[in-house]
């Protein structure tokens, strides 16, 4: 019973925390209407919750192996809490600024320690089936997340919305009380070094991301976060090579099939995200449907998500190979990509309905199986670390992902409506044959994501093909991936 109070909580939290990022990106009007803000400073309440918590994910799950799991996971709780809280009652847009990137941290704390006491918590296939179960919560965040956040913020308004966030985050604390605690058998001292040189190196990459729509890649100011980052990164990695105790020990990355499923996180995000993202737009601007119309048509690439985790789960549980399902889930989100080139400004839902349904039943056959399987490659004692890159490598590629699936369209765009690519690209169309040129820039993309997912998927399976180990001349032997 504890167990599953355990699962609940985490999942709860898995849930909520993605909401509080899109809820926030929705209000964005409102709030600037009711605290008079606008520009960098009216973004920021979403661009400082994304950069704190992509930033201090590996960096929390790192800590909760060295002084518990529950423990961290609770200081990200009552921290989410009391950033929700504060954002729910300011009196202006600074203080607001700085509450939602607080929250931020909170969040890291919650995500990255949910994972690892899921890992802590269950082993063999009650792991399988709790990564299962929240691949399918993912699942249903996508499906639902923004549009509930959008109702909440249309029903309740902004302030009335963290309010629900901050008792959320109540909740997520009070559910620790059944949750069993992991640390390490000795403590040892806190990397501060590597802490500091990963968190400012990837808040300054991801930074310069968010940017790069706004100024440009080639900017001075993109330029000059690129490469501080690099240069912060850079040190991280010397840091870490130097201390007995990292915040990220680099004979992690030396684990084959990890680095498999790390991959396989990656591939999936970039089989899916820039599409998820743009494909509203399109369908309002080229095609001409409403943007109800076009959310639910969009959300059909969601719905094999609540279930197919599941499914999944109860596959490996039985003896199907996790390489086999991962591969099939990536080349059919590589299918997908491919078929949906079929998009014309006349397409209909019923059209749309193949290529959509394809790649979500790829991302539901990696949902879960991802986390599950990379958990299932490293001990306990290291659970947290991780988490955190998992979550912080998925996090950081969906930024990369979605910032040059339009930027590339864009630069596509400019070669034949010149001036007018960034109106087109974002579905401000004033004749036939910007329609014409937006699908034709589309194609170019789907066709070049189909091809990158499916080189991954290669890549994938064969950094989880088995071992084979050869004794004198006995036959090799295959060890079970």
């Amino acid at each position: 019973m504890k167990n599953k109070l355990t699962l609940a909580v985490v999942l709860l939290g898995y849930l909520t925390l993605p909401m509080s990022m899109s809820g926030a990106t929705v209000a964005l009007p409102r709030i600037g209407t009711s605290l008079e803000a606008s520009g960098t400073v009216l973004q920021w309440v979403v661009t400082g919750y994304f950069l704190t918590a992509s930033s201090f994910m590996l960096v929390a799950g790192s800590t909760a192996d060295l002084f518990g799991k529950r423990r961290i996971y609770r200081i990200g709780a009552v921290t989410y809490a009391l950033g929700n809280l504060v954002a729910a009652l300011t009196p202006g847009i600074v203080l607001l600024d700085v509450a939602r990137t607080i929250t931020g941290v909170g969040a890291a704390g919650v995500m990255a320690g949910g994972g690892a006491i899921l890992a802590s918590t269950f082993t063999g296939s009650e792991r399988t089936k709790a990564f299962a179960a929240m691949g399918t919560i993912a699942g249903v965040g996508m499906a639902i997340g923004p549009t509930l956040a959008g109702w909440l913020v249309g029903t309740l308004g902004w302030r009335a919305t963290f309010g629900a966030f901050a008792v959320a985050g109540v909740l997520l604390l009070a559910g620790t009380l059944a949750m069993a605690e992991y640390r390490a058998a000795q403590r040892t001292r806190v990397d501060w070094a590597g802490a500091v040189t990963f968190i400012a190196g990837i808040a300054s990459v991801m930074f310069a991301i968010t940017q790069s729509s706004r100024v440009g890649w080639t900017s001075p100011l993109v330029l000059g976060l690129f490469t501080s980052g690099a240069a912060l990164l850079t040190a991280f990695v010397v840091v870490e090579r130097r201390n007995a105790h990292p915040v990220l020990d680099l004979t992690l990355l030396r684990n084959r099939r990890f680095v498999g499923w790390l991959l396989a996180g990656v591939v999936m995000v970039l089989g899916f995200g820039g599409m998820l993202s743009y494909l509203p737009t399109y369908l309002q601007g080229a095609v001409g449907m409403s943007a109800r119309d076009s959310g639910l048509i969009t959300m059909m690439s969601t719905v094999p998500t609540l279930f197919l985790p599941v499914l999944t789960g109860r596959l490996v549980n039985r003896g199907v190979p996790p390489r086999l399902l991962i591969t099939t889930g990536l080349l059919l989100i590589s299918a997908g990509n491919a078929w949906l080139t079929r998009l014309h400004p006349g397409i209909t839902g019923w059209e749309l309905l193949g290529p959509l349904l394809t790649i979500g039943i790829g991302i539901g056959l990696a949902t879960g199986l991802i986390d599950a399987q990379a958990m299932n490659q490293v001990e306990q004692s290291r659970t947290g670390m991780a988490a955190g890159l998992l979550n912080t490598v998925r996090g950081g590629t969906q930024t990369l992902v979605m910032a040059l699936f339009g930027s590339v369209l864009i630069t596509l765009l400019s070669g034949t409506v010149g001036d007018d690519a960034g109106a087109v690209a974002t579905g401000t169309l004033t004749n036939g044959e910007h329609a014409l040129y937006l699908t034709d820039a589309w194609h170019a993309i789907l066709w070049a994501v189909a091809a990158l997912t499916a080189l991954g998927a290669v890549a994938v399976s064969t950094l989880l093909a088995p071992v084979r180990q050869l004794t004198g001349n006995a036959p090799a032997t295959p060890v079970a991936t």
